[in-house]
């Protein structure tokens, strides 16, 4: 007997999913779904990425829905284009068995027109991305007034990404609901917020502490220079051969510019990001899904939604800032009882970030050598070996080469042959390994070890901040657009209103000082100088009195946190912005919806 029976779900329902191999409920879907098909009732559930969220909430509402009437009678609100998309496609599966049901998914990023159509054609369950269903209903192409039954999926990330005024708007417009279904990996402040705000004394499920970290997943970090960190990131996918994996970014730029430095060397990667057609992420996830891809590189927001099985490591290019943005990246391996590894690449000065994971996320990490050439090479190696060993060579086709085959090898060893073959494989990878260098930082890089000044880094001053429309995302892409340099060459950034403190590699110096001289923005030549003291030392807050630029002006603001800069020679001329005209729209915005 299957066990999800037991549950209370119909046999119709029992049979689809039993099909999918669905035999044995995870925690949240035991604990959930009695309360929603027995209650008519708000509902909380908290549980982390790849356990099973979307089954728990999508079998009840299957069984809810009346087949009958061809009215919206659930709604199910996702952060994303491809979370909304997977959610239909999985409900589709579960009620495969249940004849009538129909899921119609809206998301923005693709023709409005088809989507009207679809919802015309009548739909009991609409799965939609906030800003594309407010489109909808201005446009008065789809009725809410039947919803009994709404889910906030990933509440968390929704209000991360700025959807708080979406959602408001979106459960004003649902008047006749039954019940509220909000599932979450984290209870924060906001998702708090909007349970006292529009549910009726919830029944709350939780089945991990709050913003705890999947107990399956091995935590590691790497410890490099920064300009290293591209190299590092090649020697940890060359030590695994076998990785099936996303690498996190930043930025759209970073992913992009990542990606193809991987295909250019021969990896088998692409990116997913906002800058591209809803085509196109389709098709980058289907092969990864297919596993023609080997590596995703993916921001954030375009991440959200991946439900591949099996993916085997998580790399974080850079450490996000936000502790519960690790918990959501870590949880895309580790799935479904699976077991994972989550691997960050640092800088020394980012160690310290790692302790706060470690008390926030309840994680324990574990610091780890960067492998050298020669253990990289055995690896391949090794691999290599088991490959031929394990490869299947029992086609009919090739009987009818086997004389020939062993006509030219007569006068071979066996010995010779396999130094042949080794050699023909691994040469070139021997070649590049032959003379790799140490990417370890051996220094003390514990916690405070930022407080000290680094031989490494510079920090700068540039004359561009908040008011010209930049967040920290923004500033890494201007000054990539700038002068080339990428974001994992950029260290600290301080942003306020007229101007930044940034740190950057000291090779990367001049390069920004030619990149930025003779540009304008706005009519106003840029200026970058060397500042005097690394940002670790400065005092927090502003108040820049004691600085000798401390009295203000638009080159010169007053909250300068006690920095002070070199002269440089940039500044003066012409630029890709023309006459400073142009306002630069790096403000990232709330999402890629």
């Amino acid at each position: 007997m299957n066990a999800f029976q037991q549950l209370g779900l119909q046999e119709q329902i029992v049979e689809s999913i039993t099909k999918l191999g669905f035999t044995e409920p995870t925690p949240i879907q035991q604990k959930a779904i009695p309360v929603l098909l027995e209650q008519t009732t708000d509902f909380v559930g908290l549980a982390q990425t790849g356990t099973g969220k979307t089954a728990a909430f999508g079998l009840p509402l299957i069984q809810h829905v009346d087949i009958n009437i061809r009215d919206v009678q659930a709604l199910i609100l996702s952060p994303t284009r491809e979370l909304c998309l997977q959610i239909s496609l999985d409900l589709e599966k579960f009620s495969s068995g249940v004849k009538g049901i129909k899921v119609v998914p809206v998301y923005g990023g693709t023709f409005i027109g088809a989507q009207i159509r679809s919802l015309k054609q009548g739909a009991n369950v609409v799965a939609a991305t906030p800003g594309r269903l407010i489109d909808l209903i201005e446009r008065k192409a789809i009725d809410l007034e039947k919803v009994q039954y709404i889910v906030l999926d990933e509440a968390d990330e929704m209000l991360n990404m700025g959807f708080r005024d979406d959602i408001d708007f979106i459960l004003k417009n649902t008047p006749n609901r039954k019940s509220i279904w909000l599932f979450s990996a984290t209870m924060s402040p906001e998702v708090r917020n909007i349970s006292k705000r529009f549910m009726n004394n919830p029944a709350e499920i939780s089945v991990a502490p709050a913003n705890t970290t999947n107990t399956n997943i091995d935590h590691q970090y790497f410890v490099t220079h920064a300009n290293q960190r591209f190299s590092t990131l090649k020697r940890i996918l060359d030590f695994n051969p076998e990785i099936y994996g996303l690498v996190f970014t930043r930025t759209k730029l970073d992913a992009q510019d990542i990606a193809e430095k991987l295909i250019k060397e021969g990896y088998n990667s692409d990116a997913l990001h906002g800058d591209l057609t809803q085509a196109q992420r389709d098709k980058v996830m289907e092969r990864f899904r297919n596993r023609s891809l080997q590596l995703l590189i993916a921001t954030d927001v375009a991440a959200r939604g991946i439900d591949v099985k099996d993916i085997t490591h998580v790399i974080n290019y850079e450490l996000p800032d936000d502790p519960e943005v690790y918990t959501h990246r870590s949880g895309r391996t580790a799935r479904a009882g699976r077991s994972g590894i989550c691997i960050s690449l640092l800088h020394t000065r980012e160690v310290s970030k790692i302790r706060t994971i470690e008390r926030i996320a309840k994680a324990k990490f574990s610091r780890m050598d960067i492998p050298s050439g020669s253990e990289v090479c055995r690896k391949q190696f090794f691999h290599f070996t088991d490959k031929l060993l394990n490869v299947q060579a029992d086609h009919e086709e090739f009987e009818t080469y086997l004389p020939t085959l062993q006509e030219k090898f007569a006068d071979i060893s066996k010995e010779e042959l396999i130094k042949k073959m080794a050699a023909l494989e691994f040469d070139r990878f021997f070649e590049s390994y032959k003379d790799a260098e140490d990417l370890n930082v051996y220094s003390n890089a514990g916690a405070g070890a930022g407080n000290k000044r680094s031989d490494t880094s510079e920090t700068l001053f540039i004359n561009v901040g908040t008011t010209d429309g930049v967040d920290k995302g923004g500033f890494l892409q201007f000054i990539h657009e700038m002068t080339e340099v990428g974001s994992d060459l950029i260290g600290k950034i301080v942003l306020r209103e007229t101007f930044t403190f940034f740190e950057v590699d000291k090779a990367c110096v001049p390069i920004i000082f030619e990149g930025i001289k003779d540009k304008k923005m706005k009519g106003r030549k840029l200026r970058v100088d060397v500042a005097e003291r690394k940002l670790s030392d400065s005092p927090r807050g502003g108040g820049g009195g004691g600085s000798r630029f401390g009295g203000g002006g638009r080159d010169r603001g007053g909250d300068s946190g006690g920095f002070r800069r070199r002269d440089s020679n940039s500044g003066g001329g012409g630029s890709r912005f023309g006459g400073g005209d142009r306002k630069p729209s790096y403000k990232r915005g709330r999402s890629e919806d």
